[in-house]
Order: C-alpha cells, then structure tokens, then sequence
C-alpha cells in the first residue's frame, strides 16, 4: 500500500518559493565578487576537460595534462586579445577624425532645422563635449570607485586561471563528491545528469565559437563590399556580441551604422549596412545557431529575455552572458528530478515540443483527474 505524500497548503508554499527566490538573488547579489568568476572558471574548465581527459590517456600526468590544456586556453584567449587590441590602435588613429565629422554632420543638421523649423534650437558640438566633461567632473566618486573595479578586475582575471587549473586537476574528486552526496539508488541518475550538463557547456560555449566565427566572416564580406574602413574590427565585434542574445546583434549593428553614417556621404550606406546585417541575423537565429549550438541548449525567447533582465539585474554584463548557459544547466537538472519537469518544460524551447503535445495533453488530463479524485 503506497503512502500518500502530504503537501502544505498552497498559502505555506508560496511565501516559502518567494523567500528563497529571495534568498537567492541576495546571495548572488553580494556574493558577485566570488560567484562570476567561480562560474566563468567552471565553464571553461567543462570546456577544456576533454582536452586533459586526452592527454591523461596517453599517459601524461594529470598535473601535467591540467596545465598543458590551461596553457592552451590561454593562449586562445591571449590571441584574441591581441587581435582586439591591434585593432583598437588602429580605429583610435581616426578618433579625431570622427570628432571632426561629427561636428560638420550637427552643423548640416543645425541649418537644415534652422531652415525648416521655425524656433529650433541648434546643437552644439561643444556644449556636448561640455556636458560630457561636467558629468565626468560631477561623478569622480563613482569614476574612483570604477578604478578599484578595474584593480578587482584585474585579481579576478589573475584567480580565473588558478580556478580553471583546480577545477580540472580536481575534477574527477568533485563528481564523486556530487555522487556521494545522493543516495545509493539515485546514482544513475546523478551520473546522468552530470554527463547532459557537460554536455550542453561543451555544445553551448564550442557551438558559440563557431557561430562567432561565421557571423565575423559574414560581416567582414558585406563591411568590405561597402567600402567601411575597420571593416574586421566592426565584424568581429558584432559577431562577439551575438553572445548576448537580442541585445547584442542590435549593439553590433549600430556601430557600423553609425560609422557609416560619419564617414560616407550617401544614407545608401548605412541603410544597406542595417538591410545586410539584418539578414545575417536572420540566417543566424534559423539556421546557424539552431544547427550548430543544437536544440539541447535552447530556450523559448520568454525564458531567454527573463534571464537577460535578471541576469543584468544581478550580476550586470556578466549576468547577461552567463545567465544564458546557465539557465540551459537548470533545464537539464528539472527534467530529471521528479516534479521539477514542469520547469524544465517552461525554459525548453517551444518548437522542439511540437511533437510532445499529445503526451503533454495527456498528462494535463492526468492531473485533472488526479485533482478531482
């Protein structure tokens, strides 16, 4: 005879879920300084693990295998900085240049409303330029307090690669930990769920990089076919911010525009730059992301936005790269705990559902009858 299990009531239930949300987001708020770079750290070390879990194979040390994959990741993420950085340098050469643009374009725009708006009152390049000052002046406490963030910042790119070293040195410990931590029946499932995140970090961060390097191949044909100059600074970076999902292919095409709009002499430009990167984006979010990243780590756009927003709220920029993959983590573990599938389902991407909807109907009426009895 199976035992009923008690449930609290529903008026129990709800301040309790509401007190650990926020208990929660608390956490994360003040624990910022410790949680982003243990999670970066995490990530990356799922990246590279199968990388020493090769080396140890044919017989390197794990020490040894550990360093060696931390020393290549570094170096990846070294190169892309130095790509970056070189061109910087050169896009800041034209910084004057661009100045000088912008004040004829607000001149041109001053007598246009001079002449067709009866009282309008024109633009001043040097009271922007003044107001710019003033509010730097006006806010040197929070900019004093932007530097101790930078020397933050700075420790936490020193501790970054520590972590990612431990984390995969000590990796095979830690999941036994986790399989300890459960009971002796439930271990399959734990090992389960271990592999299916590794899984969906592994797809997420590798797929990304991918769909990166072709968004930044695509963006450079169609920046060079309009004749922009920093056509690959511009490319890269749209295709760099695509890991922000809505936001940053709207932030990597305003750039280009806006250059454009400085630089040439005809709107065709500009507007053929948006027309382009528009369907880049398109073929993007259809095709390329769909195929590479795959549907394991997809989210419906609701759930993708909500983490966005609370992700900014939260930990700021990094909330908003990192909320993503996290989110993708949380699924998997909701659809296999018992009576978290339900959420699972609410962060699952609605299109790869479609052929579930007679079980889900099932299950629906399932619980109504369960509910009336």
């Amino acid at each position: 005879m199976e035992k009923k299990k008690l449930q609290q009531p529903l008026f129990i239930r709800v301040p309790m879920v509401l007190l650990t949300i926020t208990l929660v987001v608390f956490i994360m708020v003040y624990a910022k300084g410790i949680l982003v770079p243990l999670m970066i750290s995490g990530l990356l070390a799922v990246l590279i693990s199968p990388l020493a879990s090769w080396m140890e194979k044919k017989g390197i040390p794990r020490i040894l295998a550990a360093f060696f994959s931390l020393v290549a990741l570094i170096g990846l993420l070294f190169g892309l900085a130095y790509f970056f950085y070189n061109q910087l340098i050169g896009f800041a050469d034209e910084l004057y240049l661009l100045e000088k643009r912008m004040s004829e374009f607000l001149r041109a725009f001053n007598e246009f409303t001079e002449q067709h708006i009866e009282g309008a009152v024109p633009i001043s390049f040097d009271n922007i330029q003044t107001a710019i000052f003033n509010y730097l002046y006006d806010n040197m406490a929070s900019l004093t307090q932007g530097v101790i963030a930078t020397a933050t910042t700075l420790t936490i790119v020193f501790i970054i690669p520590i972590y990612i070293f431990l984390f995969i040195y000590f990796r095979h410990f830690l999941i036994e930990f986790i399989g300890r931590a459960f009971p002796e029946n439930d271990q399959e499932k734990v090992q389960k769920v271990i592999y299916k995140v590794k899984m969906v970090v592994q797809n997420y961060i590798v797929g990304m990089f991918i769909v990166i390097v072709i968004l930044a191949i695509l963006n450079s044909i169609a920046l060079y076919s309009f004749g922009l100059r920093h056509a690959l600074l511009f490319a890269s970076f749209a295709a760099l911010l695509n890991v922000i999902p809505f936001l940053g292919p709207f932030l990597g095409a305003t750039l280009p525009i806006v250059y454009a709009i400085l630089t040439k002499d005809s709107l065709w430009y500009p507007f053929g730059i948006f027309l382009t990167f528009y369907v880049i984006q398109l073929a993007e979010s259809n095709i390329f992301t769909p195929k590479i990243v795959g549907g394991k780590v997809s989210m419906n756009p609701l759930m993708t936005i909500v983490a966005l927003l609370f992700g900014n709220f939260i930990w700021g920029l990094a909330g908003m790269i990192l909320f993503i993959p996290g989110m993708a983590m949380l699924k998997v573990i909701f659809d296999e705990i018992d009576g978290l599938e339900p959420y699972g389902f609410l962060l699952g991407d609605t299109r790869a559902r479609k052929s579930a909807e007679k079980p889900l109907g099932e299950r629906i009426l399932n619980w109504q009858k369960k509910i009336k009895s």
